[in-house]
């Protein structure tokens, strides 16, 4: 086979330009050029974000997230060979991106569009996949917005943004009780009122005011108390997998009441999503996905909405993980829409793109890409790189007009490419350990390849 020489395209300066200091944030007397219809913003920018330690280990495993109506089934079909990209691995000393040189640019834009009465959600996702800035809380807007939780319309925020608040602190009311007060009161809805008794409840149920099935030691499918013994199981695990959602982050972790609150707003989300989805419950690997949702929320200097945070986050976790609920399911494990199915897609587009290197991994040194693929499609890549790079990566995904599940396997074709030398050199061991723990690598570069194979496609 003859390599191909480098494409022109890869010898942007994007990635060989040093890196400037940012600018100072702009001091503006409110948010946005327009009227707001929530509470005005301050001018603080978002806090910086920490770099994290190297990923943790993979899910044992992730069930379906959401239900909501089946989507097309797309099959995978052979198709004649296209012309490949082969990219040579440069990767830069560090990973970060040009925020100067793009910011300078994007932000103005974003904030003209933004300030819109009615927002051009397709105008919108072209300049957010430039890459949002982190300052002036324009990244939480944009994503409410790309996650449909805000509508395009500006005048019905204030509407639309109370009537989803209310409904979650419903949920929470509702689900985050515990036995004795859902049966107490039932029991003054059924008896009290009834029989018009005014007084109030002790604290302890007489026992002749328990039924069969609201009797702790019930074991009927129908009794409060024997779901709440199940549900235990699950906030334990719950409880488990939050404490351990980036350690070295003191937005998430560390003794402080402002980590503590957090902590219990993220346990909270998930307590509620299971609980409103029997048949999902929660899987190890949902904080995840969850953490860059609240903490881009919570740091929103609008303090409106970072104190809504909670609620805002759990109507977009639902809608972010409805777009890849099939790679979660475990029923759909070896169907056409399953992971199984999507990890092939990413194992054929490589094929399209680099046949000498797919031929290396799966032919030659015969890596599965189950052994690495599984985490960066399931975690949607939180667990391979910082977590300031994962939430560029994330801007790009949730602003794709493709979707983030075709512009997640692209990213991830990306990654094997510009790391292609290294793995063509390396046999089975070295290859899955380079795999597992991916390299540092230019952000700005990667997208960019990423946004490549879509044209080339």
């Amino acid at each position: 086979m003859v390599k191909k020489k480098v494409p022109d395209w890869l010898n942007s300066s994007l990635w060989s330009t040093t890196t400037a200091p940012p600018p100072p944030d702009d001091d503006r007397p409110q948010r946005y050029a327009a009227p707001k219809p929530v509470a005005a913003a301050a001018s603080a920018a978002e806090p910086p974000v920490p770099v994290v330690a190297p990923p943790a280990p993979a899910p044992t495993h992730v069930h379906a997230p959401v239900p909501v109506p089946p989507r097309d089934v797309v099959s995978v079909q052979q198709e004649p060979p296209k012309p490949q990209v082969i990219v040579s691995d440069t990767r830069p000393s560090n990973s970060d991106r040009n925020d100067d040189e793009n910011g300078s640019f994007v932000q103005p834009q974003l904030l003209s569009e933004l300030s819109k009465k009615v927002i051009n959600v397709r105008e919108l996702r072209r300049i957010a996949m430039q890459g949002i800035p982190d300052g002036a809380g324009i990244r939480s807007t944009v994503w409410k917005l790309l996650l449909v939780y805000l509508p395009p319309d500006r005048g019905l925020w204030p509407s639309e943004l109370a009537k989803k608040r209310s409904q979650y602190k419903h949920f929470k009311d509702d689900l985050l009780v515990n036995p004795s007060e859902i049966t107490r009161r039932l029991d003054k809805s059924t008896i009290y009122e009834s029989e018009g008794w005014k007084c109030e409840s002790s604290g302890f149920l007489s026992r002749s005011e328990i039924t069969h099935d609201e009797h702790p030691l019930s074991l009927g499918k129908s009794s409060i108390w024997n779901q709440f013994f199940q549900d235990s199981e699950i906030m334990e695990q719950i409880d488990r997998d939050v404490k351990r959602t980036h350690p070295d982050m003191h937005f998430f972790s560390g003794d402080s009441s402002f980590a503590t609150s957090n902590q219990e707003a993220l346990k909270n989300i998930l307590i509620v999503f299971a609980k409103l989805n029997p048949g999902i419950r929660y899987v190890q690997g949902m904080n995840e996905i969850l953490a860059p949702l609240y903490y881009v929320f919570k740091s929103d200097p609008d303090e409106e909405f970072s104190v809504s945070a909670e609620a805002d986050t759990f109507f977009c976790f639902v809608e972010l993980l409805s777009g890849f609920r099939d790679n979660f399911c475990q029923q759909l494990d070896n169907s056409v829409v399953g992971i199984r199915s999507t990890i092939t897609r990413l194992s054929q587009l490589l094929k399209e793109h680099d046949e000498e290197l797919w031929r290396h991994l799966e032919v030659t040194t015969k890596v599965n890409p189950q052994f690495y693929a599984f985490r960066w499609i399931t975690l949607l890549l939180t667990q391979e790189f910082n977590f300031a790079d994962s939430l560029h990566i994330w801007d790009t995904l949730l602003s794709d007009p493709d979707g983030p599940q075709e512009t997640l396997l692209r990213v991830c074709c990306a990654m094997l490419i510009l790391i292609r030398r290294r793995l063509l050199a390396g046999d089975f061991t070295s290859n899955l350990k380079l795999l597992q723990n991916y390299p540092p690598t230019n952000i700005s570069h990667l997208l960019y390849v990423a946004n490549k194979l879509r044209t080339l496609g």
